[in-house]
């Protein structure tokens, strides 16, 4: 009885839910219905596609490797690391109208930002602006840690190896150099700008800074970075964020400003350019490369045909398969479905 009882107050609820008796709905999948879904589903991704590739194609781009390999090349002087700083000139000439606004990015190749000791490798409560992370930094900044004994402020690998190459663009109107400005304002995500990383509330910045050291790869220490605007020091330094974003692959582009100040908001014109690199950022010893892009862009980003041959071949496959379907049904169907 004892047991019988136990049974009884196990037993769940009488009600639709506990005892599975809700209104239920199965589709009775036919071959009418299979046959011209699949139809419709690859007619409509093959319209994406090629909405999505033709849009891609138009999105102009040209690019130029400057690593340095070669004698001939105008930064093989550059490519030694022992002597730096060092600068080097490209001459190159632009064949067509390149439409505005215009994004120039810097290219690295054979880099693996996504190794996960080295995307992990930074504290985020320093980065937030908590000073008791600048004294003690988190174990996850190892090796990058300390240095003599002082808390590197912001520490890790991925601070750390901040890309530090610089660059300026001039246009040659009539032998005279004329320079073309970068606009490197907003170019990181607004929720690493507004939320994710922040500034010390401490006046002035550097004061933040006591009794650290800048990472021992760095030039200047970050309340430095941008000597020209104030705001755009410390953990909020747009190349300092973009740097941050870790890349998923091994070859990948970053965002290092925009051209769309008069007068060359509407593009860049045809004509023959000088770009002048402050090459600082070592890459041969891990055999990667650099190169800079100027790109524009389209409602659906920058220049990527993957995503719509990826939509080409789903919606030939569902239009082949519906195919093979129909001729399997009209070969096969039973003679009920008469």
């Amino acid at each position: 009885m004892a047991k019988q009882a136990q049974d009884f107050a196990n037993r769940p609820d009488n009600t639709a839910f506990t005892q599975q008796r809700l209104p239920a709905w199965q589709p009775m999948l036919s071959a009418g219905i299979v046959i011209p879904g699949f139809v419709l589903i690859g007619l409509a991704f093959i319209g994406i596609g090629v909405a999505l590739l033709v849009t891609s194609q138009s999105i102009q781009v040209f690019e130029m490797d400057y690593t340095g390999v070669g004698n001939n090349h105008p930064c093989f002087h550059c490519s030694d690391p022992k002597p730096k700083p060092c600068v080097c000139k490209l001459n190159f000439t632009i064949d067509f109208f390149l439409k505005g606004p215009v994004f120039f990015y810097y290219g690295l190749s054979n880099y693996f930002q996504n190794y996960r000791k080295y995307s992990v490798s930074k504290d985020d409560d320093q980065l937030s602006g908590n000073l008791k992370n600048f004294e003690s930094p988190s174990d996850t900044c190892s090796p990058y840690q300390r240095d003599n004994n002082k808390p590197i402020v912001p520490c890790g690998s991925i601070a750390n190896s901040m890309f530090n190459d610089t660059f300026k663009l001039y246009q040659n109107v009539n032998a005279t150099m004329k320079p073309v400005p970068f606009d490197g304002k907003g170019i990181a995500w607004w929720t690493d700008y507004n939320i994710k990383y922040r500034n010390p509330d401490t006046t002035p910045l550097r004061n933040a800074f006591n009794n650290t050291v800048k990472p021992i790869f760095w030039p200047v220490p970050a309340y430095e970075l941008d000597p020209k605007d104030p705001a755009n020091n410390g953990f909020i330094n747009q190349n300092f964020l973009v740097w941050m974003r870790t890349a998923a692959l091994p070859d990948f582009r970053k965002l290092y400003a925009r051209i769309n100040d008069p007068p060359y908001a509407e593009g860049l014109p045809a004509g023959s350019y000088m770009l002048e690199i402050q090459y600082n950022y070592p890459v041969l010893a891990f055999g990667g490369t650099k190169k800079v892009v100027f790109s524009n862009v389209s409602w659906m980003g920058g220049k990527n045909d993957f995503l719509g041959i990826a939509y080409l071949v789903i919606g030939t496959l569902c239009v082949l398969m519906s195919i093979v379907m129909l001729i399997v049904y009209a070969k096969f169907k039973f003679p009920e479905e008469d």
